[in-house]
C-alpha cells in the first residue's frame, strides 16, 4: 500500500495509524510501538525498516505536535563533562529550565562527538521535551529517530557546521580570536603563539582564523610553528606552554583557547622562571569566574556561556510550542576583558 493510500484510511487528521503502517511494511504493530517507545528488543533490520516508514509518513506520537511530552525534561549532552566551562553551561540551562518547570538530565559522551546507541535508547524511552547538544552532534539516523518521536534538538557551540535546518547557538569565535590578538599586537608583541582546541572543532579553527586575520591586518608575519592544537584542558596548556617557552625564539605572548589552558600556561611560565606579564603576556578565553581570581588576574575573552545556554533552552521551548525559531542560528557577541596577565612586549624582544 502506498503512503497516500494509508493516509486516506488513517485517522480523521489524515495520519496513518500504527496498524496501517505495520500492514504496509509487513511488521507487527507491537514492533512499531516498541520502536516508538525506545525499546531495544527489536532486530536492527526491522528497526531500520520501521524508522524509514515512520519518516516517510511523517509519523509523530500523539501530543508531539503540540509539544506536550510525557515528562518535562531537557536532555543536556556534553562531548566531555570535565571543567569549569561545563559548569557555566549547566548553570545557564538549569536556570532557564527551573523558570519553566523543567528538569535536566545530563549525559557525558566521554570525548566522543556523537552519542552511542545506548544513549539513544534511553532518550527515546524518557521522551524529553528536547535535547541540547554541547560540542557534539547526531548521526543522520539519530536525527531521524528523534524526529519520528517529535523530539527536537538544538546544538550549542558546534563542533562542526550543523545542518542548515538545525537550530544552533554559539558565539563569535572568529572575532574573539581577532580581539585577543589585536590586543597583544597593540602592546608591541610580534612573537605571539596560540594554543587552540582540537583542530576538528569548529570554534577552535575560528579562533585561529581570527588570530591569523589580526596578524594580516597589522602586516605582522606569523611566528613559525606557533599555532598549536590541543584540548581545552589545563594539562594541554601546560604541555604546549612548556614547549613554546623552551624555544630559542620563545614567544613574548601566548593566546590560549580557554581559561583552563591559560592556567596551564601560567604554571609552565612559573616553572621556567618566566614572569607574567613582564616577560610573557597571557590571554585566555571564556572569562570563567576563576579568571579574575588567579594571580595575575587573567586577561581573557568573555564568551557568554550562561546566556548561550539559556538561549538554547528558549529555542527548545519555542520549537515545542510550535514556533519556528528565527534566526535558526544565533551567534552571541564576545568581548575582550583586560586584566593583569597582559602587558607591553619586553624591551629585548
Amino acid at each position: 500500500m502506498s503512503p497516500e493510500g494509508s493516509r486516506k484510511r488513517g485517522a480523521a487528521n489524515g495520519r496513518p495509524t500504527i496498524t496501517e503502517i505495520a500492514a504496509e511494511i509487513g511488521v507487527s504493530a507491537p514492533s512499531i510501538s516498541k520502536v516508538l517507545n525506545g525499546r531495544s528488543d527489536v532486530a536492527p533490520a526491522t528497526r531500520l525498516k520501521i524508522e524509514k516508514a515512520l519518516q516517510e509518513h511523517n509519523y509523530q506520537r500523539h501530543g508531539s505536535q503540540t509539544g506536550t511530552p510525557s515528562a518535562p525534561l531537557i536532555d543536556l549532552v556534553f562531548h566531555e563533562l570535565d571543567s569549569a566551562w561545563s559548569i557555566e553551561i549547566i548553570r545557564g540551562v538549569e536556570n532557564a529550565a527551573r523558570r519553566n518547570g523543567l528538569g535536566v538530565v545530563l549525559s557525558d559522551l566521554g570525548g566522543q562527538h556523537s552519542p552511542q546507541p545506548g544513549w539513544m535508547d534511553e532518550v527515546l524511552a524518557r521522551r524529553p521535551l528536547g535535547v541540547i547538544l554541547v560540542l557534539s552532534t547526531l548521526t543522520t539516523e539519530q536525527r531521524r529517530q528523534l524526529g519520528t518521536r517529535g523530539i527536537r534538538y538544538v546544538v550549542l557551540d558546534t563542533d562542526g557546521e550543523p545542518p542548515s535546518n538545525v537550530p544552533a547557538v554559539g558565539s563569535n569565535n572568529w572575532y574573539g580570536g581577532l580581539s585577543a590578538t589585536r590586543h597583544l599586537l597593540s602592546l608591541g608583541h610580534r612573537r605571539i603563539a596560540i594554543i587552540s582546541g582540537p583542530e576538528d572543532v569548529l570554534c577552535s579553527r575560528a579562533r585561529v582564523d581570527g588570530y591569523r586575520a589580526a596578524h594580516a591586518e597589522a602586516g605582522v608575519p606569523l611566528l613559525e610553528g606557533a599555532i598549536r592544537w590541543s584540548d581545552f584542558s589545563v594539562a594541554g596548556g601546560f604541555e604546549h606552554g612548556t614547549a613554546l617557552l623552551t624555544r630559542p625564539d620563545r614567544p613574548t605572548a601566548i593566546f590560549a583557547g580557554s581559561d583552563m589552558q591559560a592556567l596551564g600556561v601560567l604554571r609552565a611560565a612559573r616553572e621556567k622562571n618566566v614572569e607574567v606579564p613582564r616577560d610573557l603576556s597571557v590571554v585566555g578565553y571564556d572569562d570563567l569566574p576563576l579568571a579574575a581570581w588567579v594571580a595575575p588576574a587573567l586577561t581573557t575573552i568573555n564568551q557568554p556561556l550562561s546566556e548561550m545556554a539559556e538561549t538554547a533552552v528558549r529555542m527548545v521551548l519555542d520549537i515545542a510550542r510550535g514556533t519556528d525559531p528565527h534566526p535558526r542560528s544565533i551567534e552571541l557577541a564576545t568581548e575582550l576583558v583586560v586584566r593583569e596577565s597582559s602587558g607591553p612586549a619586553p624591551q629585548e624582544a
